[in-house]
């Protein structure tokens, strides 16, 4: 299982990806495999600002629908318009092409509650 060090992870099996005060932000590989085959990612929040652990989309695979929830408090000030038109880069590349929404975060104090890779290992049994 692919579980990047360089990332924050959460509970809820996003991870995220901290460049100053923005957040990139996707879920797990672990996560993709959970769901299996992703054939929709919903996201109607951009432009808005949301609390941590709000729902901020909804991911759609064959046999399921899962809420997303934001990691950070902060503006969602990007989505990655590819996946409309490709949701299946979420299985593929989950880390990389996969990724949901960019965040300015409005509380960093909060990044101290996000999990290692160790602690999502764990978490996860891995």
């Amino acid at each position: 299982m692919n579980i990047p060090t360089n990332l924050k992870y959460t509970k809820d099996h996003e991870w995220v990806s901290i460049e100053g005060d923005v957040a990139t932000v996707g879920i797990t590989d672990f996560a993709q495999k959970e769901l299996g085959d992703i054939v929709y990612v919903e996201v109607e929040t951009l432009d808005q600002t949301l609390d941590k652990d709000e729902v901020f989309g909804t991911v759609e695979a064959v046999k399921t629908v899962s809420d997303l929830f934001l990691p950070l408090s902060g503006e969602i000030i990007e989505f990655n318009d590819s996946l409309e038109s490709d949701p299946e880069k979420v299985n593929s590349d989950p880390y990389g092409d996969g990724w949901m929404v960019k965040v300015k975060i409005s509380d960093a104090s909060e990044i101290d509650t996000l999990l290692s890779s160790e602690d999502y290992k764990a978490l996860i049994g891995a």
